[in-house]
């Protein structure tokens, strides 16, 4: 399965307003997607509570996956909303 690390750079962390952008992002695929810390347990990247209840503060590496037609093109448009938090 496809998947991007990003170190979230922001002071804020993944906070709600780039949360929601990328929750919207992932919700635009027509497959499963999931957003972890590094080492933690994945979630569903289409849920905004759910990427706000991993509570990414600055640091904190992501682990972002997906897997379907156009998946690395996706992965990389998260990632970067996930690194300009």
């Amino acid at each position: 399965m496809p998947e991007r690390k990003v170190t979230v750079e922001s002071v804020i962390g993944l906070h709600a307003r780039p949360a929601a952008t990328f929750a919207q992002t992932a919700a635009a695929a027509p497959f499963e997607v999931t957003v972890a810390k590094q080492g933690g347990e994945p979630v569903n990247a289409k849920s905004i509570l759910s990427i706000l209840a991993l509570d990414v503060r600055r640091g904190d590496t992501i682990v972002i996956r997906a897997e379907g037609e156009g998946a690395e093109e996706l992965l990389d448009r998260l990632a970067a909303i996930a690194a300009a938090s």
